[in-house]
Order: C-alpha cells, then structure tokens, then sequence
C-alpha cells in the first residue's frame, strides 16, 4: 500500500506521520495533465480517507484509526487542506501570491509514556478532526525535529504537487526538475535573452 494521492505524483513520500500531510495536500487537482482533486466529492473523499488512515499505521506503527466523512466534514477537510498549503507554500514568491492568514485549526491530542519509556503524541477524534489531529500531530513533531520545513509546494505556479525535499541543504523548489524545472528556467532563460536583443 502506497500513499495514493502522492503516488500519483511518482514521489517519495515523506517520512512518518509527514506522509499523510504530504499526501492531503497532493489531493489537490495538480500535475500536467491535472489529476483530479480526490476530495471532490464524498465517494472520492472516503476511498483516499481510508487509504490513508491505513497507511498513516503503516508509516507510525500505531493503530489505524477510523475515519468517517459526511458532507460538511469533507468541506471542513478542505478548508483544512488550503490552510495547510500556507504551510508549505514555496518561498520566493511576490506578496500577490503569498497565502492570506491561516484559518486557525486544533486537533485533540493525548500525551502516553510508553512501555519502552517514550512520551508519545496521540491524536484523537472523530471523522474529519480526526485527520486534522493526525496531520497537526505530524507537522508539530515535524517542526520539533526539523523535518516539516523540507515539505514544500511545487514554485511552478501552475503546479501545486507536495513534495519533501531530500536535497542535502534543502533547495529543492520542484516537485519534478524534469517537467516544472526545466519548463521554468527555459521561460526564464527566453525572457532574459528578449531583453538583451531589446537593449
């Protein structure tokens, strides 16, 4: 089992409990040719949704929760998902693209030490806030161990494909060099050489 809204994308999937925030911002309908936006409808949302839980166990060791959906949490889950885009949103963008304020979101949680001595984040809730408790559980123990900041956003405004950037010092602005690097620095390239001719 994969995490299927990022493997669509044909990337490596972030670590851990990453995963499952990378693969909730790869719902969207993105890529060229554009794939369809798997929270666009309940039956869609469901499928991804218990995908996901599933493979959020996989990736966490823990047990996989259950999620149920109806339609104002899938709403809910897609308001959740745009706020969680400012997250990663790439950076060296103009202030015309910047992402507004951040809807504010909480999720329940539960400290447990653990039979081997660890003090672990257990997310907790029903349906929707239930995925929401998961990814802020994921980005928070992220950003504590340095890793939530290597998940980015495609920088091709016309992509918004999750990527988690494994480049050594964290440099990475393409989800894929081959399809969005290379079709951008080639605009860039073009531009620079009209403005030569034109001076």
């Amino acid at each position: 089992m994969t995490w299927s809204a990022t493997a669509r994308y044909r990337l490596e999937p972030a670590p851990g409990g990453l995963g499952l925030v990378q693969d909730l911002l790869n719902t969207v309908s993105a890529g060229a040719p554009p794939r369809p936006d798997l929270l666009d409808g309940l039956p869609e949302a469901r499928a991804w949704a218990d995908e996901a839980a599933a493979e959020w166990a996989t990736a966490t060791g823990q047990p996989a929760p259950r999620v149920t959906l109806d339609a104002e949490g899938l709403r809910e889950l897609r308001s959740f998902r745009e706020a969680l885009g400012g997250l990663a949103a790439p950076e060296g963008k103009g202030d015309a693209e910047a992402p507004g304020p951040v809807t504010p979101y909480s999720g329940e949680a539960a400290l447990r030490l653990g039979e081997d001595g660890v003090v672990r984040l257990e997310p907790h809730g029903t349906g929707w806030r239930h995925l929401v408790a998961l990814s802020l559980a994921a980005v928070y123990e992220g950003q504590r161990a340095d890793t939530a900041r290597r998940l980015k956003t495609c920088r091709n405004p016309l992509c918004r494909v999750a990527f988690y950037d494994r480049s050594r010092n964290n440099s990475g602005v393409w989800h894929d060099v081959k399809t969005c690097g290379n079709a951008a620095n080639l605009r860039a390239y073009r531009a620079r050489r009209r403005e030569q001719e034109e001076a």
